[in-house]
């Protein structure tokens, strides 16, 4: 047997073969995973989920702002509501160039100061689906294209739909600030109706959304906006399905292939709306329902 010494000197000559932690053979049977890879895949679930926030709360505030701009003037000194979401756009880290594209856009003209053109695109997809998209643009060429090949995926064209629809004026206020926080239907129901007001409910938010004719929109927005003290979140001519005319979609490859055409539709940054008469089939699941509806403004 080799003496103390002699080991020694042969560990000096030979030294062991150092094995790096990640490298020794684990005796249990559970896969080694490097650190930081679930904390990495938790950090892009979080940042996805945060960007999309951030765009919904962007989008919404260039529709309000381009809306207060085409009711009541684009001059924030002569504006109040505007001057408000200004204000609150600018405080919630909303880009310069964001706002000031959504009152140019109110004023139906682009960043660029190119007038915008109000094009209705009309088309039906098999069964006998109706489908009218409104779009504001200064490139009507490249969406008529853009909508076409949207559309022949679903094995659809462009054809004459609106006598599926009626046009009804439709105004949606938001929950009020100071007097106006508690303030519902019931309340502002007489002001509503003198207005010209046909029709009041709560959506699934609970705004209150006004029904009227396409011209008393306007009419029904300076009525009760500053009389309540509620907030305009949108104000316009709709298109709703009449009720002999809607169309139940069963199918789950035709709900597929109609949701995907409408994500496409929708991916289109100068569409304005989209209505269609299509209603939820008898065998379609709430995840295909929900995929659909998301992309419509009225269904």
């Amino acid at each position: 047997m080799a003496s103390l010494a002699q080991r020694a000197r042969l560990l000096i000559r030979f030294p062991r073969p150092q094995i790096c932690a990640q490298c020794r053979r684990s005796f249990g049977s559970t896969p080694f995973l490097e650190s930081g890879h679930n904390k990495w895949s938790k950090i892009k679930h979080e940042k996805a989920a945060a960007d999309k926030k951030k765009t919904m709360m962007r989008t919404g505030f260039s529709e309000e702002i381009a809306l207060h701009s085409k009711l009541y003037g684009p001059d924030l000194k002569f504006n109040p509501q505007l001057a408000r979401l200004v204000s609150e756009a600018r405080k919630s880290s909303v880009p310069k160039a964001v706002i000031e594209t959504a009152i140019a856009r109110g004023q139906g003209l682009s960043s660029e100061g190119a007038v915008l053109e109000n094009v209705t695109f009309e088309a039906m997809v098999p069964p006998a689906i109706a489908l009218i998209v409104e779009v504001e643009t200064d490139r009507k060429p490249f969406y008529t294209q853009e909508m076409h090949n949207a559309i022949k995926k679903a094995k659809g064209g462009l054809s004459t739909s609106k006598f599926f629809f009626t046009r009804v004026g439709r105004v949606t206020f938001g929950k009020g600030e100071g007097e106006g926080a508690g303030v519902g239907v019931d309340d502002i129901m007489d002001d509503a109706i003198e207005a010209g007001a046909e029709d009041l409910n709560h959506d699934a938010d609970g705004n209150i959304v006004v029904h009227t004719q396409p011209t008393q929109t306007r009419q029904v927005c300076d009525a009760i906006a500053a009389k309540h003290d509620l907030r305009i979140l949108s104000s316009g001519i709709v298109w709703v399905a009449n009720e002999d005319t809607k169309t139940k979609l069963n199918s789950s490859v035709a709900s597929i292939a109609f949701a995907d055409m409408l994500d496409a539709i929708r991916d289109l940054p100068d569409v304005q709306s989209v209505y269609s008469n299509v209603s939820r089939g008898d065998n379609m699941t709430d995840e295909e329902w929900a995929r659909i509806a998301e992309n419509l403004d009225v269904y």
